[in-house]
């Protein structure tokens, strides 16, 4: 099995773990109501996806 030849430093182990941060997650404003959405989803209150009702909004489904 192969060894490491030299050791590899606390700052170099630092500035390779540099790039493993989790990145902030990307969220849009709904066209129809202004509200939180991922990008290319639904949203979750109106139903609007690109201008157009393509699901039932879960208000309206608690009701029935």
């Amino acid at each position: 099995m192969g060894l490491p030849s030299q050791k590899r430093t606390k700052s170099s182990g630092k500035r390779r773990a540099s790039h493993f941060a989790l990145a902030k997650p990307v969220v849009n404003k709904c066209a129809n109501c202004n509200a939180s959405i991922l990008p290319h989803h639904a949203c979750q209150k109106c139903g609007f996806f690109k201008g157009e009702k393509k699901v039932a909004s879960k208000a309206k489904l608690n009701k029935k």
